[in-house]
């Protein structure tokens, strides 16, 4: 999903980019408003890019973090699941070892 948003952003900012190109090359101005126009639109573009930059760094450190949290909520879910296993098997081998003795001291008498 993040690098399809990217690729959108990207090719938004070519067609930006080329428009606006495009747009001030056939203005009717003088070379010095040409390229005054052009450099205010570089700097326009490098900072919709730095914004977009910075927004897709935000969402994908949240979906890091949320993804983050919900492996160790399951992590958390295991282990404990896996305590009440140990505790049940030792339960029952506890049970099993005293069945053993109590046959055990009958067979001695």
């Amino acid at each position: 999903m993040a690098t399809r948003n990217g690729d959108i952003v990207l090719a938004l900012l070519a067609g930006t980019i080329v428009g606006a190109g495009i747009g001030i090359l056939f203005a009717p101005d003088k070379g010095k408003e040409t390229r005054d126009k052009i450099k205010r639109k570089a700097q326009d573009v490098t900072h919709d890019i730095s914004e977009k930059a910075s927004h897709a760094v935000d969402e994908l450190s949240q979906s890091v973090h949320e993804r983050r949290k919900k492996i160790e909520d399951k992590l958390e879910d295991v282990i404990s699941n896996m305590s009440y296993k140990a505790e049940d098997i030792i339960d029952s081998l506890e049970y099993k070892l005293e069945e053993l003795k109590k046959k055990n001291e009958r067979l001695q008498k």
